[in-house]
């Protein structure tokens, strides 16, 4: 089993999620981030003042499949976030060592 979690724009996360749901992902969890990577943030003007935005507003996903489907989740990620622009995001898979469904008690890829 794997954990996929990806870093992505917020404008993209309706394509991200149409992408995974048309390969068989079940479900993901989205939650709101801030962050900067080689970006570093950005400058913006508000009332004429000139201000620096150090942390960007980003999405962070995770999704957890059966092992055999992560590469296909990295893949529809991957390809439904990009927009060529620096910031597209990251994506990082990690292994899980376990899961249970509160629900049922089912456990590791039954609990997927």
């Amino acid at each position: 089993m794997k954990l996929v979690m990806a870093v992505i724009k917020p404008f993209k996360l309706d394509e991200v999620r149409d992408a995974l749901t048309s390969i068989g992902v079940d479900g993901l969890t989205a939650t709101e981030v801030k962050g900067y990577g080689r970006q570093k943030g950005h400058t913006e003007i508000y009332r004429g003042a000139e201000y620096a935005i150090s942390f960007l507003p980003k999405i962070k996903i995770e999704v957890a499949v059966k092992g055999d489907l992560a590469e296909r989740v990295v893949e529809a990620i991957a390809g439904a976030a990009k927009t060529g622009q620096i910031g597209d995001g990251k994506i990082f898979v990690f292994d899980l060592k376990n899961v249970v469904r509160i629900r049922t008690g089912e456990t590791d890829a039954d609990a997927l």
